[in-house]
């Protein structure tokens, strides 16, 4: 039997675990508390504590899948 090949130098992708986890809380948030402007979600999530970027890369991801979609007013609302 032939050895695997050793995994690549970082098994992390663009979507790394940690954005499923804040994916999720965006889910969470706007679920609970109903529609939400960017600004609304940001604070009801803490986003202010996460790293730089996060809640934007997570909020994207979270937009492109088709879980979080855009109101015609700029809010946000689970789909």
């Amino acid at each position: 039997m032939t050895p695997m090949p050793p995994p690549k130098p970082s098994t992390e992708t663009a979507r790394d675990r940690h954005v499923f986890h804040e994916m999720g809380q965006i889910l969470r948030a706007l679920k609970a508390e109903g529609p939400l402007t960017p600004d609304e979600l940001a604070k009801a999530v803490g986003a202010a504590y996460w790293e730089p970027h996060r809640f934007d890369r997570a909020l994207a991801f979270a937009v492109a899948d088709g879980l979080v979609v855009r109101t015609a007013d700029g809010g946000l609302r689970v789909s």
